[in-house]
């Protein structure tokens, strides 16, 4: 493999693993970088009251969750709010359907990044029969609209599906059982759903014929490597998002009065066990 065009995410020969995915070493190089670059973003969206939405969306185990923690790292969640909404409540269910999401779209200064969205009406509600096929379709018919009104309002939208092949996703899901960590990432939807492969092939590209539009496109990540897939939608929504170095003062620590003037009462302090 030749290097790839100088700038961010570039990978030499030597970075790579036999099986071909990133090590770790120069993934955290790279995102270290684009972790610079996101701060960025965020105090240039607080300075310009700009509103970004990020919509993120893929099969269960394409690594939508890891994604979204390695954006937010390093940035304020005061600015960046991940959204992830749970089973509609049965009051939400009465609402008009993109009522619930919509009271969580960003505000000025503000970047929203919903894991999973209004885009569950295409998917998994069509697939598990949550909703009927005409709700599914009207829905597809409606959503063009809704996004433009969005972007009409000024909102910065981004749109990403996570795509993983079939074995790969077996080996992530499988490697969920048996792991305390991940195990609540394994829902009963997860495993009704894991044998319906073709039926949600079906349904995102129904999904992509009906609301991949010129003002809000669907961006496609190829995530069998997780941690180049970070890279590169990272990357690729700092190019989509217009921004500039806000300005600020230099920070300098103050002069800090001097210490130890005062005493602390003789006070019994719970300290935890240390353990380690």
């Amino acid at each position: 493999m030749k290097d790839k065009k100088k700038g961010k995410g570039k990978v030499k020969e030597n970075d790579v693993k036999t099986n071909g995915k990133l090590k770790t070493k120069e993934y955290e190089k790279e995102l270290a970088k684009l972790h610079v670059e996101l701060v960025k973003v965020q105090e240039w969206v607080k300075y310009k009251g700009l509103k970004v939405c990020i919509v993120f969306e893929g099969r269960d185990g394409a690594g939508k969750g890891g994604t979204i923690k390695a954006i937010t790292e390093r940035v304020s969640p005061r600015t960046f709010r991940v959204v992830a909404l749970p089973a509609p409540t049965e009051r939400e269910k009465t609402q008009m359907y993109a009522q619930r999401y919509m009271a969580h779209l960003p505000a000025a200064g503000e970047v929203v990044i919903f894991d999973r969205s209004w885009y569950n009406r295409a998917g998994v509600e069509r697939v598990m029969g949550f909703c009927t096929e005409e709700q599914a379709r009207r829905f597809l018919q409606v959503v063009p609209a809704f996004e433009k009104l969005l972007i009409e309002s000024g909102v910065i939208l981004l749109k990403y599906w996570l795509e993983v092949n079939p074995d790969e996703q077996t080996r992530r899901l499988e490697g969920r059982i048996d792991d305390g960590r991940k195990i609540w990432k394994l829902s009963p939807m997860d495993l009704q759903s894991y044998s319906r492969w073709d039926d949600y092939t079906k349904a995102r590209d129904e999904m992509f014929a009906a609301s991949d539009t010129a003002w809000a496109p669907w961006f496609v990540a190829k995530s069998d490597d997780k941690k180049r897939a970070r890279l590169n939608i990272i990357t690729h929504l700092l190019s989509k998002i217009p921004y500039k170095e806000a300005p600020h003062e230099k920070v300098k620590l103050p002069d800090r009065k001097k210490i130890q003037k005062y005493k602390s009462p003789d006070y019994p302090f719970k300290f935890i066990p240390e353990v380690f």
